[in-house]
Order: C-alpha cells, then structure tokens, then sequence
C-alpha cells in the first residue's frame, strides 16, 4: 500500500516542478532518481525494465542533446506546423505587428502582475489642459445648440467652426512646434467627451481631425517639408482634412480596395517629366469629406513600368491630396442618422499627384497598411470611447434629474424599484466605462498604442452606450421618443448605430480581432512560432516551441492547484475583500489561459473561421 503515498508525492513533485517551469536538466536528473528509486523498491521484473530504460533513455538522449532534438523532432514538426498553419497575407501580418502589446498580454500569460497594473500613472490634466477645458471647451458648450445644429442648419454655425480653428481644436493632437496644442490623449478623450455631451455632432468634428487623419499620419511618418508645411496650417484649421480608406465595395476588408495608383511620369503644374502617380478611386462615408480641403487617400499602388524599382504590385500606399486637384470630385452629403457632422464621398479620375505628396515620400510607397493599423487604434481607443462616455455622462445626469422631479402616483419615478434598478445599472455602467476609458488613454500617455486593447475598449465601451442610451429611453418613455428642442436623448439614440458600425465594425471587432488578434499578439510564443516557421528558422522553431511547452505546462499544473483551493495562494496586491477579487481575476486569468491553449491546439489555423468561439474567448478576455 505503499504507492498510495508515493504516488501522490510523486505527482505533487512532478506538478510543482511544471508549475516552477523547471529545466531540461533538472527534470532528467528527477525522473532518473525516480526510476532508480522505483526499480529498487519494487525490483521489476528484467524485461520490464529493459523496456522502461529501452524508452526512457533514448528520449533523455534526443530531448537533452539539441542537434539531434533539431534533427529528429523540431525539423520534422517544422513541416507539419507549416502545413497547417493558415495562410497569412502581407496585410494581415501587417495587421498582427502593429501597434504594441501591453497589459492585455498579462492575462493571456497566466500570470497578470497587478502589482504592475496598479502602478500606472493615474490619467490627469495639466494645468493648462483643465484651463482649456474650463475655458474654450465650456464656451464651445454654451454656444452649441444640438437642435438648430442637427434639424434647422443641419451644421454647425459659421461662428462656431471660426471657434473652433480659432482655438485650436483641430489642432489637440500636433506639437506646439508647429502650432498645435499638444494635449496627452487624456485630455483629447475628456474635451471629446465634454463636447459630445453637448452635441454629437459637434463631438464627431473634434475627435476626426485629432484621430485617425493627416495629421497623426504626419506626425508619424511625414517627411520634415511635409510636417513644416502641413502641421501649421492644419493646427491653425486652415487646413480641414478627412481621410478616405472606406469605399463602395471595401469597408470592414479595407485591405481589397479596389483604388488603384500608376507610376508614371508627366508634366505637372511648371515642372516636365515629374515622377508621380495617376489616381482613379472612389470612396464613401468620409467624415469631413465635404468641407476638406486636404484630402488624405489610401489606395493600391502599381508600377507597371518598374519606375521605381522591380516590383509592379507596390502594395496599399497613403497619399495627401488638396481637394482642388483637378480631377477629384466631391460628391452629395451623407447624414448618417439625422446627424449634421459633414460626412460623404469623394471619388478621383485621373487625378496625376508627384511622388513627394506620398505620406512619407517615396520611401514609404508600399507602406500603408502597416501606417494605417499603427494609427487606427486612437480612434478606437480614445476618440470612441470618449463619445461613449459622453453618453453615460448625459445618461446620468440627466435621466437621474429627470426621475427625481417626474411624478407618476404621487411618488418620483425614482422611487420605484423598477426605475432604481435600471438608473443604477446607468450609474454602474458609465464608471466602469469611465474608468475603462482612463485606464486606456494612460497607456497612449505612457508612449503605448496597444492595438489589441483598443479593439476591446472600443468593442466594449459602444456596446454598453447602447445598454445605456436604451436604458435611458426606457425612463424617458414618450418624453424621450418627442423629438424637439428640449428633447435632451432623441439625437444619442439615434446616433448609436454610428460608433457601433465606424473604426471596425462591432461584430467584426468581437470576432475576428478580440481573440484572433489578441492570440497571436499577447500569447509569449505563438508569434515567435509562427515567425520562426515562415522562415524555417529551425532554432528560432525550437526555442519557441520548448518555451510554449514549458509554458502550457506549466499553467495547466497551476491552473489545477489554484482551481482546487479558490486561488487563495496567489499573490494579490491587497489584502481583505479587495485582496479576494484579485485572487479570483488571478485564477480566472490562468483557466482562461488553459482554455486558450486549448482551443488552439485542437483546432490550429482553423480557429479563425470559428467566430463564434473566438467571440466568445474574446469576451472573457475583454472581461478579464
């Protein structure tokens, strides 16, 4: 009856050994003296024996000894992996190394350090941004009227546009070198967020120019002539830009737009032969598209001629264009859900740019994609998430006043429990989304764009202003449904499908980027993997591989134990209530891990077309 002790201080080693990811050596060094320790207190018989070393050692001799693990197993699992692993466009990995990886990835390794979490640097305002703020944004607020924007002009007044170049407002996100304000993506997320709490409207035509356009492009990759030229006028909105990416047949796949560049030569404007590109294109929902008078363009690039180099497909390429170029063409304005912020399509034919009106210059011909996803997640992290707050902001303030003086059977409808229940999931929900939107723009502050992040706050935070708005609604009854002057919800309500469907559409965004993104980017060793295997860098493969191992078993022996004793060994920052929630997100965080492992060795390169499982493993990871 011995073995009933044995065993389970056996399994109990080889666990924690798995837990503590123990070395090669140390793992043959106990596995020998657990052999030896077996064949002598139970003296097997001499087959048995044979067979049991007639295995073990030649696995200690393959595994232990690198050329010969490289040669017999890595090369070999190298193939395989390669065969299954799913094809991955020159997009897509674009798409996968954008942006960076940040506190995301600690949940996805099993082992989040909250210590870490909580020693961010709490999201505040300078001294100059809280006087902006009281100052021009407070005004900007008083002088927005929602209903005359949205129903009588159908615009924002002349003198408000005047206000808002005057002040600056274009111009949040360009250094003051150059004229700008140079705000922290704090303050960029609080004024749109103050803004669009007045007027969407109003809110959407300060977020665009300070998210995904010209000006972040410039500032990221423009050459010096284009930043000194550009940045100025556009901080000074003398400049109004849009950026065209979406069009006819290309919205979520933006990637297969079917706009095409030709590299050629011509004569332009007083200058003969000028390298440059012929443009035909046409795009739809462009926001500012109709007041622009800077255009910026993505389109597919093609040398035909081998102008510059030995490619003819260049790849997606990024272009700055004055809206007075002959040959563009800005067409009818869109009103997306009655909103009045400018928005519509512009179209190109023909239109002959030189090469130095590229984002970047020529170096950069090729390079868009790459460009457009280390840009795209601002707009998802901050300008999004702002407009959404706004939203619970006006929900709460308002809704909950309006409860309080509404009286239905001589009572405030706040003081049923039906209407309580709901104003405080109104409550509830704006602070965390709050909180969310805080924590996120801290990370952008820190010198972060954390791509996989973004996606889920954006997710997120629009799919709870539309718990919110609705919810709202419901207090409002027909008070909320009237729309006229004094209607404070009717234009939020309308407006939702907006944020939902803008910057990744939600659905696409939940299940296809979350996890799909998310997996590949914050998983320790799947990207070095899968690196390694597209350029059969053999060491590369098994330095990867043993790592992902070690590390998968590392968590399942961890997962286990902590799963039996409800987390209360894993290290927490705190101690008491507080203490105990961050042992269950701990031990949450390692089953999730687990669940990830497997649901990626099961199904492999397939996972991606598994949208609803990946939707759903996206959700606990946003959750988490």
């Amino acid at each position: 009856m011995h073995w009933m002790i044995e065993l389970p201080v056996i399994l109990a080693l080889l666990g924690f050994m798995m837990a503590r990811q123990a070395s090669r050596t140390l793992w043959t060094a106990v596995l020998t003296v657990i052999l030896g320790y077996w064949t002598l207190r139970y003296t097997p018989p001499a087959w048995a024996l044979l067979i049991v070393l007639g295995t073990f050692l030649p696995l200690v001799v393959v595994l232990t000894v690198t050329p010969l693990r490289r040669t017999l197993i890595i090369k070999p699992l190298l193939g395989f992996y390669r065969k299954i692993m799913p094809g991955m466009s020159d997009t897509e990995r674009e798409a996968l190394q954008a942006g960076t990886v940040w506190w995301e990835a600690e949940i996805f390794s099993g082992r989040p350090d909250w210590r870490r979490m909580l020693g961010f640097p709490a999201p505040s305002l300078s001294t100059e941004e809280q006087a902006f703020i009281d100052g021009p944004v407070n005004e900007l607020c008083a002088m927005v009227d929602d209903w005359e924007i949205t129903e009588e002009l159908r615009d924002l007044t002349p003198g408000t546009w005047d206000f808002l170049k005057q002040q600056g407002f274009f111009g949040m996100i360009i250094p003051k070198q150059y004229g700008g304000l140079d705000f922290s993506a704090n303050a960029h997320s609080a004024i749109v967020m103050k803004v669009a709490s007045r007027s969407i409207s109003a809110g959407v035509t300060v977020m665009v120019p300070n998210s995904l356009g010209p000006a972040k492009l410039l500032l990221s990759y423009g050459t010096d002539a284009q930043k000194n030229y550009y940045l100025p006028r556009l901080a000074s909105g003398e400049e109004i830009p849009c950026f065209a990416l979406t069009g006819p047949e290309a919205g979520s796949d933006a990637a297969s737009m079917p706009d095409i560049g030709i590299v050629c030569r011509q004569d332009f404007e007083d200058r003969d032969n000028v390298l440059g590109i012929r443009l035909n294109w046409e795009k739809r929902y462009i926001t500012l598209g109709p007041v622009a008078t800077l255009l910026g363009l993505a389109f597919h690039l093609h040398d035909p001629e081998r102008l510059l180099g030995d490619k003819e497909d260049i790849g997606i390429t990024l272009a700055l264009i004055p809206t007075t170029t002959p040959g563009v063409e800005i067409g009818n304005r869109h009103f997306p859900m009655s909103q009045s912020f400018m928005n519509g399509p512009n179209r190109g034919t023909d239109v002959f740019i030189p090469m130095d009106w590229v984002i970047g210059g020529q170096d950069y011909v090729g390079q868009g994609w790459r460009m457009l996803m280390n840009s795209l997640s601002d707009g998802r992290a901050i300008s999004l998430p702002a407009l959404s707050a706004a939203s619970g902001q006006l929900a709460s303030r308002s809704v909950g006043a309006y409860a309080a003086v509404r009286k239905q059977f001589k009572l405030p409808i706040g003081k049923f429990e039906g209407i309580s229940e709901v104003l405080a999931r109104i409550a509830g929900t704006t602070y965390v989304m709050n909180a969310a939107r805080g924590f996120t723009t801290a990370a952008f502050d820190s010198g972060e764009e954390p791509s996989v992040a973004s996606a889920i706050i954006k997710y997120h935070l629009t799919e709870r202003m539309r718990v919110i708005v609705n919810d709202a609604m419901d207090i409002l009854a027909a008070r909320g449904i009237s729309m006229g002057p004094s209607n404070f919800h009717g234009r939020a309500y309308q407006a939702l499908p907006i944020a939902i469907t803008v910057e990744g559409a939600n659905i696409l965004t939940r299940n296809l980027i979350i996890f799909g993104q998310g997996a590949i980017r914050c998983h320790p060793f799947l990207l070095r993997e899968m690196e390694a295997a597209n350029q059969s860098d053999v060491p590369g493969f098994d330095d990867a591989l043993l790592g992902h191992g070690s590390h998968i078993m590392s968590n399942i022996s961890r997962s286990l134990f902590h799963g039996l004793t409800r987390g209360r060994l894993l290290d927490s920052p705190l101690h008491g209530r507080r203490g105990y929630y961050y042992h269950q997100f701990g031990r949450m965080s390692l089953a999730f891990a687990v669940t990830a492992e497997m649901a990626l060795i099961s199904l492999g390169g397939s996972l991606k077309r598994k949208e609803s499982l990946s939707g759903r493993l996206g959700d606990v990871l946003s959750l988490l």
